[in-house]
């Protein structure tokens, strides 16, 4: 299984699943990340946290904890 925490940085991927629970998984797909969306990853912070993704024509900063819950292909 391959999450948005493994993408590699230029890289443009699609999501698969969505694995959090409640408020979690509620906040993710407010932010627009729900099956079927493209990310494309941007950035990487220095010590890995946060990402930064653009989806549906805005830049996105997601924490790594929230990224390994975000099931990609």
């Amino acid at each position: 299984m391959k999450t948005l925490k493994d993408v590699q940085i230029g890289e443009t991927v699609k999501v698969k699943k969505l694995h959090g629970e409640g408020a979690v998984k509620r906040r993710i797909m407010d932010m627009g990340i729900t099956k079927g969306t493209e990310l494309y990853v941007r950035k990487v912070a220095p010590l890995g946290d946060p990402i930064e993704i653009t989806l549906r024509g805005y830049e996105l900063s997601i924490r790594k904890f929230d990224a390994q819950v975000i099931e990609v292909e």
